[in-house]
């Protein structure tokens, strides 16, 4: 394993590094010389002392599947927002609800995360937990009566994710996931045959 230099980590972290002074001076309301200083020496120390991982980014956007995962997003929540208006106003609905645990295709951190934020913006589902070293999402979510209904969750988790590593992902992660959506199709069909 070979390791970075000083000078790299810290290239590597100058996108946060501008990140965290802009929000000194945003929260200072006025910029001089001494909010700047200070901003540039808590955001070393910040970066120093407060540690994190580095993120690993892809470098590759494809900008098809980037737009069909927003009409998606944007279409999921007007549909749930409509569902979960629905159960809200109706008399007879009795809520039944569950923890449902989601394996997930990849263990990409990005991934995950970017996951879990779709996951939860959508309405009537938000994501409780995450297994980060299994690659387990754990959500709540709404109107789950049938095994029908967590399977159709799960489902839309996955779909979720699939869209998401299409869009952003390594170029293994896009292989990995049409090779999983290839053997659920694969599967789907000899269950329709065999029926």
């Amino acid at each position: 394993m070979n390791e970075i230099s000083p000078w790299r980590a810290v290239w590597r972290q100058l996108p946060l590094l501008v990140a965290l002074v802009a929000l000194w001076l945003l929260l200072w309301d006025h910029i001089d010389l001494i909010t700047i200083v200070t901003g540039v020496i808590l955001a070393v120390l910040v970066t120093r002392v407060l540690y994190l991982p580095p993120v690993l980014l892809s470098g590759r956007f494809n900008p098809w599947r980037g737009l069909l995962l927003g009409l998606r997003m944007m279409a999921d929540v007007v549909v749930a927002s409509l569902q979960v208006a629905f159960f809200a106003v109706n008399p007879r609905w009795q809520p039944v609800n569950s923890i449902i645990a989601v394996q997930l295709l990849t263990r990409s951190d990005l991934v995950t995360t970017l996951t879990a934020e779709a996951i939860s913006v959508v309405p009537g589902t938000v994501v409780v937990d995450i297994d980060r070293e299994r690659g387990l999402l754990y959500l709540h979510a709404l109107g789950t009566r049938t095994n029908a209904d967590i399977d159709r969750v799960r489902h839309q988790v996955l779909g979720t994710e699939e869209r998401i590593v299409l869009a952003i992902g390594t170029h293994a992660q896009a292989e990995s996931i049409r090779a999983a959506r290839r053997e659920r199709r694969a599967a789907r069909t000899s269950k329709g045959a065999g029926a």
